[in-house]
């Protein structure tokens, strides 16, 4: 059991027993104690002092435990009594999520009840992806649906009869994006294997004429040539190349060549391309070179509360009213999977709406990790923290620096009209005044 999930089970049993969270400093010795540091070592480290908590909270703590639980609980035995207590909580409630909620993580299955529709984006991609020659890209920040919606078009360029082909770079090896030409062989290697035949790189490899001419001719006479039908290379997680300027400087404009060589060349025709990328990588890309001024763009919106509504139901939640909704939609705004999270939670009945909004910003509330990530970003970024502490601080839209307003926006944080800045929701205003002051 992780941190983070003996966290949780102390904060879910400590909620069912008493109906409140751990606090701060509660949360702290416990971290520490995970660490095995001496209450010394966690007012140190904490910021408390040595007889607040080895005298007043620490041994509270323990006794909090013990009741929560059911078992006597100590500083020595409690992660032991923590796992069991997990392993009879998981069983408890295996039959629920088995057989009826999704634990919001991830891609949501093709399947899946809880799947949002968001017209007309799925339609306008399905037809796009049936068009010879054509390139999809989907933009959002992350945990906005974009690779379930890029299994969607996979899956419907199945039922159509096309060959499909998914690369996510974030199975690439760090090794792969040492140079160009090991990370072109890379992608013709996988090409080839998905689509169920033999990698003969070396056939049409040829350093005289240079990496990007040489797989350019491997897709052009070989994959293209071999197979009968179409064929949608879906490319998730491209953000990742970003992070070698080097590759990308070269790849991304490859793939805008394909694209464009499709206008006259029939076997670039049976190539459909699915480029999906979080926003929060930035690079400064020549808008005449890349691949993300050509094609159809899909930028995925917020859920609306129509949608929310929609997703309660879903959830069985029928005894909300669309007045509650509406309150949770105000704090968290519209992000599918925030929304997801607090219906999740609130269908297994581990918290009312009143106290899952009061916890959101905090660091005991349900979207801990989610705002963690953020602060993480903003941290490694002090000019964009800087610009954003400005954001959340102010009362009225907020003038920002065009590229800080884009960055942020792109992150997901801020929502623009014309430059003026607001934050995306209250649970990010909450937690980031708090955090950034």
């Amino acid at each position: 059991m992780n941190f983070e999930q003996a966290l949780e089970t102390v904060n879910e049993s400590v909620f069912a027993r008493f109906g409140r969270h751990l606090t701060d400093v509660e949360t702290a010795i416990l971290i520490g104690a995970l660490q095995s540091q001496t209450y010394e070592q966690i007012a140190v480290n904490s910021g408390y002092s040595i007889s607040y908590i080895t005298r007043d909270v620490g041994p509270k703590v323990w006794k909090l435990l013990s009741q929560a639980l059911g078992e006597t609980v100590s500083k020595t035995n409690f992660q032991t009594a923590l796992e069991r207590h997990g392993r009879s909580h998981n069983r408890a409630n295996n039959s629920l999520d088995e057989d009826f909620l999704e634990v919001p993580s991830g891609i949501v299955p093709i399947n899946s009840p809880f799947y949002i529709k968001r017209p007309p984006i799925e339609e306008r991609a399905y037809t796009q992806v049936s068009k010879p020659g054509s390139l999809i890209r989907i933009k959002a920040p992350r945990q906005m649906g974009k690779t379930s919606l890029m299994h969607r078009i996979l899956a419907h360029g199945k039922d159509a009869g096309l060959r499909t082909v998914l690369l996510s770079l974030q199975q690439a090896d760090s090794g792969i994006f040492t140079s160009l030409d090991k990370f072109l062989r890379w992608l013709c290697a996988n090409v080839s294997r998905q689509l169920n035949l033999d990698p003969k790189l070396d056939n049409y490899w040829d350093a005289d004429i240079g990496s990007k001419v040489s797989c350019t001719l491997y897709f052009q006479e070989y994959l293209l040539t071999e197979i009968d039908s179409p064929v949608v290379l879906a490319l998730d997680e491209v953000n990742r190349i970003f992070e070698y300027p080097e590759i990308s400087s070269d790849f991304l404009p490859l793939l805008r060549s394909w694209y464009e060589d499709a206008a006259e060349i029939e076997q670039w025709q049976k190539l459909r391309l699915v480029i999906v990328h979080a926003t929060e990588a930035y690079i400064p890309l020549a808008i005449n070179q890349s691949p993300f001024n050509v094609g159809l763009p899909i930028k995925l919106p917020e859920f609306s509360l129509e949608q929310v509504l929609d997703l309660a139901v879903r959830h069985r939640l029928d005894s909300l009213t669309e007045a509650q909704l509406a309150t949770l939609l105000a704090t968290i705004g519209g992000h599918p999977y925030l929304v997801r999270v607090a219906l999740y939670h609130l269908a297994r009945n581990e918290v009312s709406l009143s106290q899952l909004l009061q916890t959101a910003p905090t660091a005991a509330g349900i979207y801990s990790d989610h705002l963690r990530h953020h602060l993480a970003n903003l941290q490694e970024h002090p000019e964009l923290a800087a610009a954003y502490k400005q954001v959340v601080m102010a009362i009225n839209p907020l003038p920002l620096d065009a590229i800080a307003a884009y960055k942020l926006e792109s992150m997901g944080l801020v929502k623009l009209q014309s430059n003026q800045a607001t934050p995306s929701c209250d649970l990010y205003r909450l937690y980031f005044r708090e955090q950034l002051t």
